[in-house]
């Protein structure tokens, strides 16, 4: 199975590279004087996506003949060291894709487009409530949001069942902690992947006790005694045999825990259900996440994907067209589906709706059961919160792996984040 994906990765890369260059080619060579102006177009994703992208990109060209689009694609992590290149020698794209994490450090960098300053501003009233503010830092607008994901409990069923767990509407975090462990010992699995690994994820945590975890200004709020807590849970699920050995899980790369069928369930996005089902056999469903105040789940509607223009494009007025029409024309949500997410429209997720996939469906019926949590705007993480979201879960793997205490993975964590946010 390993060796088999594998393949499919290698095959998929070389794929992507061959589109590429067809895309490239299809941008086009304008720019002449007289001629069409060009927009590079930068995103991340696969070859699958860049085939979608082309025929959104081609309704575009073709209803606006004065515009070329040059595009560029790459995986995630490849994206952002080419863009952190790029804009380090002034070569940033003219549109290029942003995600809530990086936002304010590219904003803080003057790297951004004010969208509501360009000539005609991307209209942002048909987006979800929850995202129309997603894209602003300090009064500005440096995005617009273009698919919008939330939290949840992505489980097993049958094996639940198989343990004679039942699954309630809520769970407080000490229940589906009970849950998990019951299920470890009776499903051959474990109950659950860890989700103290995940910064989001403690994110919420604090926020479902009414604290947050960074404040506006970049300070950290979240005190050593709330992340030792936190952490001490992780610790004490996995010497119950609640979550999979760490080697296995590192053995199983690059599929996941759920995809290897690891574990019975996992704390994650929701937009992950389609990974997880499209890598494993197993029926899976979606559920509220635990939570230890049942009168509050710290839910959001987070940005799965923005767009945002150069601040040096010498083209803002087609740099903001392009954005609105990736954004708002139902013809855009036709083509992806749930490709890129759920789209943060109304009207592209209504066009989107026939062709959303079984699970998509399934994170869409999820989310408009829990719509009336999901209409506060996420707060906007500080420049810096990558380097601490990436050091969150590497120092949790030193934890799953017992070279470390609980006590001094928070010192080392707070340590490394404090530097990053300075």
């Amino acid at each position: 199975m390993l060796n088999g994906e594998r393949h499919r990765s290698r095959l998929l890369a070389a794929l992507a590279a061959a589109l590429l260059m067809v895309l490239t080619a299809c941008g086009g060579s304008g720019g002449d004087e007289g001629g069409p102006v060009e927009l590079r177009y930068s995103w991340w994703g696969n070859a699958d996506r860049a085939e979608l992208m082309q025929q959104a990109i081609a309704i575009f060209e073709t209803e606006h003949p004065d515009i070329k689009i040059v595009p560029n694609f790459s995986d995630f992590a490849e994206y952002w060291q080419k863009l952190n290149t790029e804009s380090a020698g002034g070569g940033t794209p003219d549109v290029l894709q942003m995600d809530f994490s990086y936002l304010r450090e590219y904003g803080d960098r003057g790297l951004l487009l004010n969208l509501d300053e360009v000539e005609n501003p991307v209209p942002v009233d048909d987006l979800l409530p929850g995202l129309q503010q997603a894209g602003v830092v300090g009064g500005e607008r440096f995005a617009v949001a273009l698919s919008g994901n939330t939290w949840g409990m992505i489980y097993d069923p049958a094996a639940f069942q198989a343990a004679g767990v039942a699954i309630p509407e809520r769970w407080t975090w000490e229940e589906y902690g009970a849950a998990v462990t019951q299920v470890a010992r009776s499903a051959g699995m474990a109950g659950a992947w860890d989700y103290t690994s995940i910064m989001g994820v403690f994110e919420i945590w604090l926020r479902q006790q009414g604290k947050v975890l960074f404040t506006e200004d970049g300070r950290i709020e979240a005190t050593h005694e709330d992340l030792q807590r936190f952490w001490q849970q992780g610790v004490d699920l996995r010497a119950a045999g609640a979550f999979p050995p760490q080697d296995k899980v590192a053995q199983a790369l690059p599929v996941t825990v759920m995809g290897a069928d690891l574990a019975a369930s996992t704390v994650n996005l929701d937009s992950m259900l389609t990974r997880y089902a499209g890598e494993s056999e197993r029926k899976l469903a979606l559920g509220a996440l635990p939570s230890s105040n049942p009168d509050d789940l710290g839910l959001r509607l987070r940005p799965g994907i923005l767009l945002s223009a150069f601040s040096g494009t010498d083209h803002p007025r087609q740099a903001a067209e392009l954005i609105d029409f990736m954004v708002n024309d139902p013809r855009v949500g036709e083509i992806f589906g749930g490709n890129r997410g759920l789209p943060a429209s109304n009207a592209q997720r209504e066009a989107a709706t026939p062709k959303l996939s079984a699970t998509d469906a399934a994170v869409a019926e999820y989310e408009n059961t829990i719509a009336q949590y999901l209409t506060v705007p996420s707060t906007l993480p500080p420049a810096g919160v990558g380097t601490a979201d990436s050091a969150f879960l590497r120092i949790n793997e030193e934890l799953a792996y017992g070279r470390i205490s609980v006590q001094d993975a928070v010192a080392q964590w707070f340590n490394e984040t404090e530097a990053a946010l300075r």
